[in-house]
This record gives structure tokens, C-alpha cells and sequence, in this order.
């Protein structure tokens, strides 16, 4: 029995003590900085990024474009912003955005692209969060006066809402090198790409080469405390840069967040594999649970997503229920419950998960 789990049992029964520590599996974006990210901060060199003047963001910046083989790169607060400036920089206003029904500028970012980039979601479910061309391609409008034009189209990876999915690799060039086709263009928002990249053992570069941009999160499996990257041609960042100002997102001696970008991105790929595994360990025991229901095979990164309809118990009750015994899940919709592993959550938290989730749905 493993520490946490001596810790997470008492004598007279199995509530755990009110001073043990949540188990916070709401989000990969929960995360503390690491020790060594902390030391960077306190001795980040700075200036004044709005005069392009601060060292660490122009190391970050320079750094994510070289990993990502681009011209250029943009340090943004968060990945709605970095979503938010790769619209306004390809899509006119009054043009549409194709994007999956699930996609996370659609669902999360609180219709950002309507009131602030005048630009409209054209959706459609697609299997797993996965597009293909035949989807894409119903979805482009025909070029006359009667129907709002296609200004983007845009694809997820990983797929936040459809689990943690990855796109195959050969769908997302076949859909990059059809949409250039018709002279449009194609964003990607890689707020987990690095997850990805384990899963699939391609690079990066491979995964978003054909796009003509890519946002990625350091806040979100990299660990990092706060912010972003968009990254692209040079004309487009520069662009980019000033709508970040347009939108209240320049910030001033902001090396003391890009220090610890620098060193999310440089080490925190490593650790994502023991992210995964412990999705997997997730999902399997909860496929083991009466009432529950998933797939394990289908968590291939860090999200777990599962059914508790089974139960007979609505997600917002199960999860309150959770949050009582210091296991902190998500529900998404009426029945489904979203768990995140991320670098703050060991394999005993995950068995203490699991023995909890049991003990809600048996009572």
C-alpha cells in the first residue's frame, strides 16, 4: 500500500482525513511551477516586452519557433488569446471558421471569435473529434453573394472533448494540403501537441508543418504557470503582436513568466509518456467499475473522459460527491465526467482516485 493510500485510510472507516490533499484531476492547467522553474523566475533577466526589449520572452519566442521549425513567435497569456489572434489574423470579419462541433475556440472561449473577430463557427460532429476532408469539405461555402464566406478552417491536437484523441497524421496533411488547394487557410490549435508527440513518436515539426499556424499551451501539460505561443510566418506574428496590444495582452517585464516557459518547453516533453500511463491506469480501472463506462483503448494521452449514467446518478452529483473526499473531476455534460493527469498527480493519487470513485457510485 502505498503512502497516499495509508495516508487515505482511517480506522473506523475509509473517509479520508479532512487534511489530506486533493487529488486535483480537473485539468492539466492545475499544475504548481517546479522548483526549478521558481529559481528561473527569481533570476529571469527582464525589460519591457511592449518595447520588444525584455531578453527571456525573445529567447522563449526565438526558442518555440526553432523547436517548431517557423519563422516567428508570439508569447501570448493564454491559448484562447492565442486562438483569438490566429483568427484575426487569416479570417476577415463576417467569414466562417470550420471547426469540429467539440473544438475548444467553439465550446471554451466564449464566443470570442463572434464578438471580437466578427467571424462565425461552422460545425460538425466528427467521430472521436476527428475531421476528415469529406467533412471539412461539405462545410466550405460556395463562392457567391448569398452565403457568408469560409475564412479558416481548424483542427485540434490533441482533442480536448473527445478525450485526448490524436489526429492521424495523414488526415490532418490531407486536409492541410486541400484547403491550400482553394487558396484558404488552416490554423491549428495544438494546445497539447507535445502530448501528441509522445503518443505518436513524431516530432513537433511533423505534426504541424502543414498548417499555416499553431498555438500551443505551456500552462497546460508543460507545467508552466501562465501563458502560451502562437507561432507562424513573420508577417503574420507581426500582425499578431498587434492585436495581442489591441486585446489588452502586452505585458511588460514579462521574462519572469517566459523564464519558466523556457524551461517547460526544454523539460517537461520528457515526463508526458508517465501522464499517459496513468490515463491509461485511469481508465482501465474505471472500465472495471460497476456503472461506469469507457473505453480504455481510446485513452491514448492525458484525458480521461467516462460515462456514469450507469449509475443512475447525474455527473455534477458524482463529481460533487468526488469533491467531498478530496477528488477533484469535471463534469462535462449530464453524464459525462472528464478526468486530466498531469506532472502533479503520481500513480498513488491515481489509485486513491479510482478506490474513491468506487465507493461514490457504490453508495
Amino acid at each position: 500500500m502505498s503512502a497516499t493510500e495509508r495516508m487515505g485510510r482511517t480506522a473506523g472507516g475509509s473517509e479520508d482525513p479532512p487534511l489530506l490533499a486533493a487529488v486535483d484531476l480537473r485539468s492539466d492547467t492545475v499544475t504548481r511551477p517546479t522548483a526549478a522553474m521558481r529559481r528561473a523566475m527569481a533570476e529571469a533577466e527582464v525589460g519591457d516586452d511592449v518595447y520588444g526589449e525584455d531578453p527571456t520572452v525573445n529567447r522563449l519566442q526565438a526558442r518555440a519557433a526553432e523547436i517548431f521549425g517557423r519563422e516567428a513567435a508570439l508569447f501570448v497569456p493564454s491559448g484562447s488569446m492565442g486562438n483569438l489572434l490566429a483568427i484575426k489574423g487569416w479570417a476577415p470579419p463576417g467569414t466562417e471558421i470550420i471547426c469540429e462541433a467539440r473544438a475548444h475556440t467553439n465550446q471554451y472561449e466564449l464566443a470570442s471569435m463572434s464578438a471580437l473577430a466578427g467571424c462565425f463557427p461552422r460545425t460538425v460532429l466528427a467521430p472521436d473529434g476527428i475531421l476528415s476532408w469529406d467533412l471539412v469539405e461539405s462545410l466550405i461555402r460556395p463562392k457567391n453573394y448569398l452565403f457568408s464566406q469560409t475564412g479558416l478552417v481548424w483542427l485540434e491536437n490533441t482533442h480536448n472533448m473527445a478525450g485526448g484523441t490524436v489526429h492521424p497524421q495523414a488526415s490532418a496533411d490531407d486536409i492541410c494540403d486541400q484547403v491550400h488547394s482553394l487558396g484558404l487557410r488552416i490554423h491549428l490549435d495544438g494546445a497539447r501537441i507535445f502530448n501528441a508527440a509522445v503518443a505518436t513518436g513524431k516530432s513537433v515539426v511533423e505534426l504541424s508543418r502543414k498548417f499555416d499556424s499553431v498555438m500551443f499551451c505551456l500552462s497546460k501539460g508543460l507545467g508552466a504557470p501562465v501563458g502560451s505561443m502562437l507561432l507562424g510566418p513573420k508577417e503574420f506574428i507581426q500582425k499578431a503582436h498587434v492585436s495581442r496590444k489591441m486585446l489588452g495582452g502586452a505585458m511588460r517585464q514579462a521574462g519572469v513568466l517566459a523564464a519558466a516557459g523556457l524551461i517547460a518547453l526544454e523539460e517537461s516533453p520528457k515526463l508526458l509518456a508517465r501522464d499517459h500511463e496513468n490515463a491509461r491506469f485511469l481508465a482501465e480501472g474505471l472500465s472495471r467499475t460497476t456503472g461506469i463506462a469507457i473505453d480504455p483503448k481510446k485513452v491514448v494521452t492525458n484525458i480521461v473522459i467516462f460515462d456514469v449514467s450507469g449509475t443512475g446518478k447525474a455527473a455534477a452529483e458524482v463529481s460533487a460527491a468526488l469533491a467531498k473526499r478530496k477528488i477533484l473531476a469535471n463534469p462535462t455534460e449530464k453524464f459525462l465526467i472528464r478526468m486530466v493527469t498531469h506532472c502533479d498527480v503520481d500513480r498513488a493519487g491515481c489509485e486513491r482516485a479510482l478506490r474513491v470513485v468506487g465507493e461514490v457510485v457504490a453508495h
